[in-house]
């Protein structure tokens, strides 16, 4: 493809030949090149609507597959949105899961007894536990006791 739009005719608006034009033949070429430009325009945002077009359609295509719903519901999807992004088909298949059978990511994951009774193993050892912060307490407690009467306090305490 040419970076040069004109044509060959519009190249001689200097005439060469040592005759001046006169304002009509100047009108007549500059109503010509408006002509021609109008028509690059027009073939330029023609191409332009259709690549939007495809690149819209490859987007949603490939946010349904990532989702596993069925490459028809992209009709939809382009029917429905002006913006077409990531986030905008996502969105929109959030809003019609229901339709297409798929399950909202927003739900919360369904806990197994297994894992529940791991959680509840964890929570007995960690209930009990002797931290840093009580181990340094009980240190110092003991360290300051001054009596055995205190010292057995102190002990006592963390039964």
């Amino acid at each position: 493809m040419s970076n040069n739009y004109w044509e060959e005719e519009d190249e001689d608006l200097d005439t060469d030949n040592g005759t001046q034009l006169d304002g009509s033949d100047l009108l007549k070429k500059l109503r010509k090149a408006k002509r021609n430009d109008e028509k690059r325009i027009k073939e330029l945002t023609e191409q332009l609507e259709g690549l939007t077009n495809v690149r819209r359609e490859q987007i949603v295509k490939e946010v349904l597959e990532k989702k596993g719903v069925n490459a028809k519901a992209a009709r939809l999807v382009l029917k429905d949105l002006d913006d077409v992004n990531e986030d905008t088909v996502n969105n929109w298949l959030d809003d019609n899961a229901d339709l297409f059978g798929i399950k909202n990511n927003k739900e919360e994951p369904a806990i197994g007894e297994i894992d529940k009774a791991a959680l509840r193993q964890q929570d007995i050892l960690t209930q009990g536990a002797l931290t840093p912060d009580r181990a340094e307490d009980l240190s110092l407690r003991i360290n300051n006791a001054d009596s055995m009467d205190a010292l057995l306090d102190v002990l006592r305490s963390q039964q």
